[in-house]
């Protein structure tokens, strides 16, 4: 390459993305990777866009990370009085995360016919002596950068850009619901706590859960009024049968994996789809439109064993096919004082001909007073029926999941009558960690009391 040549992609480099990432990492991002190029001009263009949140979910090992870091440098090149904070799952990944920019900004050029940062940008250095590994400013400015992790600390740093690049690890953490709630109280609290007025957020990650942060952010972020773009590349397009990428994943290599590392961790990895959608332990459910004639209407509840869990009351109608159709949910973690008046109300409202109530914790205290409080309120229709649940709860779950899918009905817009209880039910994971199980605990005791009440093996798998 000649001069005047280097000089003209120079300067081209100053003014687009791709171009910096081409000049300075021609082996990596070469114009025939299309998905690199777009992602890049992605990136560029949300500067300077009326979005607030970019999602951008990759497969691994396609250079999100490494597009990321870049996207610091020629940010910064270009605006130097901008303050950028990542985080990423740990402080060791954070701290590679931030050397990696830091050097790119201070490296010395050791051959003329290759382009470094400083030949982009030249004026633009870290400042002498504040040059620590998470934290550093540039010259004439103070603390432009800070990295950090949900373990660490942002205390005192404002951010113009905030990037969040894989919090998840492993599919063990993306199955652990306290895991991935622990990653959104740290970024509504912590991180989104330190974005200026006018701030960007970009979240760059594989999707490995529904309620990863990516997840939770596209449901839960437009409600808190951000304006948000979200982009999703999949490694292998099965319409086209074409990758991604073939010089980064072959199709061979692709399906290989697939075979080895399973089909859900597959398809997080690679496809973007979630793993609990493959992990999920009801894999339908049946819902109905009108009400049917039923031959008794029954209340199943369970209380609320700690502080952390919900009570969960459902009270539904028994059809002549002795089928169960939900009419009513209370699912809350609302104080036993509001919840006995709440049950007793839901039980008089219902009609409800038959009240079991698990007696475990505290059970047959709440039962007598809802049956007090239902009286008081001139319902004395009910039968009060505590009990005591000595089964496994897990293994009652699991065993009875088909019986559930079969034959518990739920009305069709059940998402926006109960919406907490919806996503218990909906999220609710054969293998893993689960933050709650209260709501397939109670389903599963509708189907137990069905079975029990007829003697007659009468469901349908």
């Amino acid at each position: 390459m000649t001069n005047v040549e280097l000089n003209a992609k120079i300067k081209l480099a100053s003014r687009d993305f791709f171009e910096y990432c081409h000049l300075t990492a021609s082996d990596f991002y070469k114009y025939n990777r299309k998905y690199l190029i777009e992602l890049a001009d992605e990136l560029q263009n949300f500067l300077t866009s009326d979005d607030d949140v970019l999602i951008v979910n990759e497969p691994p090992r396609h250079g999100k990370s490494r597009t990321a870091g870049k996207f610091v440098e020629w940010t910064l090149g270009n605006n130097p009085t901008k303050k950028i904070m990542t985080g990423s799952y740990n402080e060791t990944l954070s701290t590679v995360f931030s050397k990696s920019v830091r050097n790119a900004i201070q490296e010395q050029k050791a051959d003329e016919s290759i382009a470094v940062f400083s030949d982009v940008f030249k004026d633009v250095t870290i400042k002498h002596g504040d040059g620590a590994m998470n934290l550093w400013s540039l010259e004439g400015q103070y603390n432009n950068y800070l990295a950090t992790s949900p373990t660490g600390t942002a205390t005192g740093f404002g951010a113009d850009i905030i990037i969040i690049d894989d919090l998840i690890k492993n599919a063990e953490e993306a199955n652990n619901a306290m895991v991935l709630e622990k990653h959104w109280e740290w970024f509504t609290n912590t991180m989104l706590s330190r974005l200026e007025t006018g701030g960007k957020i970009i979240i760059i990650m594989t999707r490995w859960h529904s309620n990863d942060l990516a997840g939770k952010a596209v449901k839960e972020l437009p409600q808190m009024g951000f304006k948000l773009k979200h982009i999703s590349m999949k490694a292998y397009d099965k319409e086209t049968d074409s990758m991604l990428c073939e010089e980064v994943l072959s199709k061979e290599e692709y399906f290989r994996r697939s075979k080895t590392m399973g089909a859900d961790i597959a398809s997080a990895n690679y496809q973007q789809e979630p793993i609990d959608i493959k992990g999920r332990l009801y894999q339908k459910f049946s819902t109905y439109e009108t009400r049917s004639e039923y031959i008794k209407i029954w209340n199943y509840t369970d209380t609320a064993d700690t502080g952390k869990d919900y009570l969960c009351s459902i009270v539904f109608g028994e059809t002549k096919e002795h089928l169960a159709e939900v009419l009513d949910v209370i699912y809350t973690k609302a104080p036993m004082e509001e919840t006995e008046a709440a049950h007793a109300e839901q039980i008089k409202n219902n009609k409800v001909n038959h009240v079991r109530i698990e007696s475990n914790s505290g059970g047959r205290g709440f039962s007598r007073n809802s049956e007090r409080l239902a009286k008081e309120r001139g319902y004395r229709g009910a039968y009060y029926d505590p009990f005591h649940q000595s089964a496994n709860k897990n293994s009652r779950i699991l065993s009875n999941s088909a019986l559930v899918e079969n034959n518990v009905l739920f009305p069709s817009n059940w998402k926006i009558l109960w919406p907490e209880f919806y996503e218990a039910m909906t999220t609710y994971q054969r293998e893993g960690k689960n933050k709650n199980d209260d709501a397939p605990d109670t389903v599963t005791g509708i189907v137990e009391t069905l079975a029990e009440d007829n003697k007659v093996s009468f469901i349908k798998y």
